[in-house]
Order: structure tokens, then sequence, then C-alpha cells
């Protein structure tokens, strides 16, 4: 970027000229940075209540993560739609409808948190008993859920004002509210738990207020200037367009993580009838893992706004230099975190229980399980590609074969010929399959739209020259 380009074009600059490769470092290492430090949000509830030494509310813990999964779902609808939109209107050079999007995205974010809130606390018992939780884990996953459901706000809009400051590229400052977000729960969990004793509703409680300071960093950074857009009382009300425009990209995200969520509680329930102790290993096996997913993750979401905004520009051949550049990368990156993960598996389920069974079930079910982590990031890129591009269906389809017509099928002929560590091959194998399709059709995708532009530009050239 030239000297005499001004700061706050930055953004803008990274999105739409800056080279492939430094393009995608520069947006998602950030991402990826702030989400090690989610994983310590994630596992920070799982390490305390670990050390009261009381594996039932370890398993409360995990059987619990589907109403955390469902909350982001709903986020994730206003967050992904309003996101996709923002960033190609910001490509396509229109400021007003990116902030107006914005404004109704934070404002339909409110009205998601207290509808959950109120329908899942109505309908609390039958929830937990839904989620697998049996005589030794419903009362204190009963108590986790709650406390989760009351706060579903905070949660709710930590997740989704992060998004839409990473749609036009103030990645930083979203990882400003990661940040804050988990100290505060590291700082508020053993105070919460054992100094107050307050056991897993002290979990709970700190987790909420952990995602309540996230949230309120994110407007803060919209309220001080610091953002491109701007957040308005007079464009609280959405477009009949805006709507759609959200919704049509949103609901299946949504869709898609609540197919993960239903995927997730299908696995906990065949995990149960292999012992309550099962399931909690493969709880901490799966929260260890997710520091290898964040790292696909961040780097999916960073390149996210960079295929949002060059579609909106019409810039084809960047965007597949950009998706080039963000396979190799996080390809790489995710081989070396197997490496280690297959290495000092024991240690790290150590860290969380002291119990020998626990640790050799998790040591085993985290090195079957790390094997996803280099083709699984090439299936996250490509589904949020599509979603930045405002082509829903294609990241839902992704979503859809991946979840039910591969992955649950395989759990139950894996669990039923191979028992409990066949059923865990059933991820690795889904997501090599998954990884093959979803590229291919993104390549394919683009360079549809690439011949097109081609075709339409030598169309203008010719009516010119007559």
């Amino acid at each position: 970027m030239n000297e005499t380009a001004k700061k706050e074009d930055r953004r803008i600059y990274i999105m739409s000229k800056e080279k492939p490769v430094k393009a995608v470092v520069s947006m998602g290492v950030p991402l990826i940075a702030g989400m090690f430090i989610m994983v310590l949000y994630n596992l920070t509830d799982t390490y305390f209540i670990g050390l009261m030494h009381d594996d039932y509310q370890l398993a409360a813990v995990n059987l619990a993560y589907p109403v955390m999964m469902i909350s982001i779902a709903l986020s994730n609808m206003i967050g992904t739609g309003a996101s996709s939109l923002i960033a190609r209107c910001l490509g396509a050079d229109d400021h007003k409808k990116a902030n107006h999007t914005l404004t109704s995205g934070m404002a339909l974010t409110v009205c998601n948190s207290f509808l959950l809130g109120t329908v899942g606390i109505l309908f609390l018992p039958a929830l937990v008993k839904g989620l697998g939780a049996q005589s030794h884990t419903f009362e204190f996953t009963k108590q986790y859920v709650f406390i989760i459901l009351a706060g579903s706000l905070f949660t709710m809009g930590n997740y989704t004002f992060g998004q839409l400051l990473r749609s036009e590229g103030s990645v930083r400052y979203s990882v400003f509210g990661m940040v804050a977000g988990t100290f505060a729960n590291i700082v508020l969990d053993p105070i919460f738990i054992f100094a107050l004793h307050m056991g897993i509703r002290g979990a709970a409680i700190a987790t909420i207020l952990g995602n309540g300071l996230g949230m309120a960093v994110s407007l803060w950074f919209y309220g001080t200037g610091r953002t491109l857009l701007r957040p308005s009382l007079s464009l609280i009300c959405p477009t009949g367009e805006i709507l759609r425009e959200i919704f049509w990209v949103g609901i299946p995200a949504t869709l898609e993580t609540l197919l993960t969520s239903a995927a997730y509680i299908i696995n906990n329930h065949l995990a149960v009838s292999y012992g309550e102790l099962t399931v909690a290993a493969m709880g901490i096996a799966q929260k260890i893992l997710s520091l290898g997913n964040y790292i696909y993750q961040g780097f999916a979401a960073g390149t996210q706004p960079l295929m949002g905004y060059n579609y909106g520009a019409r810039n084809y051949k960047r965007m597949l230099a950009i998706l080039k550049a963000g396979l190799l990368v996080v390809s790489g990156t995710e081989l070396c975190v197997m490496v280690f993960f297959g290495i000092f598996a024991p240690e790290l389920i150590g860290i969380f229980s002291s119990t020998s069974q626990v640790i050799a079930l998790g040591s085993r079910v985290l090195r079957t399980l790390m094997c996803i982590l280099p083709f699984v990031g090439a299936v996250s890129m490509s589904r949020m590609s599509f979603q930045a591009m405002g082509k829903p269906a294609y990241a839902f389809g992704i979503t859809l074969v991946r979840q039910f017509f591969l992955y649950v099928p395989l759990l139950f002929i894996f669990n039923h010929f191979f028992g409990f560590y066949g059923m865990l091959w059933a991820q690795p194998v889904t997501e090599i399959i998954m990884m093959i399709v979803s590229v291919g059709m993104l390549v394919h995708m683009i360079w549809l739209c690439y011949h097109d532009e081609e075709a339409k530009q030598g169309s203008h050239t010719e009516k010119e020259r007559e």
C-alpha cells in the first residue's frame, strides 16, 4: 500500500489488493490468535470442574454443549447473513446499505436472544433429557443449561458482533472482544466455583459474564468511531431487501450449525451406551481438539470477507488465488498440530482428569479424531466462501451431505460393526470425502463466474466498436 493512502482504507486495501498469501495471513492469524484464547474459554470450565474430581459434573458440561451450539446457530443466522451482505456491499462501494445491514443485524440479534432464552427455560426439563442427561448428570446439566439460556443475549451478542466487525476487515477489533471475554472467564471461574462454592452453576455464570464483557468491547469499538461502519438508530428497521438477503444466507447457515448440533447429540447418545465416563473422556478430547478446529475456523472466517469483497467487485481471479493460498496455509498448519496431539495426547488429557480410565479413553479418542485436521479446513473454507458469495444453497448442501448423508450413517454403521473405536473413525472418513467434493464445487463455481464476466466484457467491447 502506498504511503499516501489513508490509514482507514488499510482494511479495504487488504481485501482488494494485498498479495493473496499475505491477505489470508493478515485476516486469519489475528483471528486464530483470538480463537486460541477462545480455546481457553471452552477449556476453562472443563479444567476447573475437573479440579473438583467429579466426573459426572464434567460429563454434564459436555452434555450441555449443544445448547451453546444452538445459541451460536441463531447468532450465525444473523451474523453470517449480515456479514456476507456487508462485505459484498463494501466491494460494490455501497456504504449506505452496509451501514443499514449492520444496524439491522444488531437489532435482530437482540430479538433472537430473548426468544431463545424464553423458550428454552419454559421447556428446560424436556430439553435436558433430550440432551442425553441421565440420573447422575441430570441435575448438573439442568443447572448449567438454565444459566446459559438466561444469558443468551451476552453469548449471542458477543458472537454476532464479532462477525460483523470482521465483515468490514476489522479483524483485530473482534479479537479484542474474544480476549477480554476469555480472561474474564478464567478469572471468574475459580471465584464462582470454589470461593463461592457454586460448582457447575458458578462455571456457567462465569461463562455468561465473560461473553457479556466481549460483547461490550465490540460495542465500544462501534461507539467510539474506530470502525468503517457505524450503527444508527435511524437504520434500526431493516428493509425487505436487507431482510431477504440476511435470511437467504443466514437461515442455511443456522441449519448447518443445528445439523452439527444434532450430529453431536447423536454421537453423545451412542457414547453413553459405553458408560458416562466415556462421555467425559470424549468431552475432554473434543475440547482439546478444538485447538486445531479453531485454526482452520480462523483461516476460514478470515478468508470469508476477502471472498465476499472480491465477489462483489467481480474480481474472480483474485478469489481463486485467495482460495489456493488459504488451503495451502491451513493444511500445512493443521498437519503440525496433528503431530503435536499425537505425541502428547495422554499428557493433554491428564490436565483435565486424574482418572486413569478417562485418560486412556480420551487419549485414544484424541489420536483418532485428530486425523480430520488436514482435511476439514478445506471443507470449512469452501463452505464459508459460498456463504460470502451469497450462495447459501451450496454451503448448506455441503453440510447436509457431510452430516446426515455421510457422518451420521457412518456413525451407526461403524458403531455396529466395530464398536466405540470404530465409531470414532466416522468423522475422519467423512472429512476426506467432503474435502474433495467441496473444493471441487467451489473452484468450478468461481470459474463459471469468471468466464461469464469475460463473455460480458467481450460483448460490451464489440458493441463499443460497432
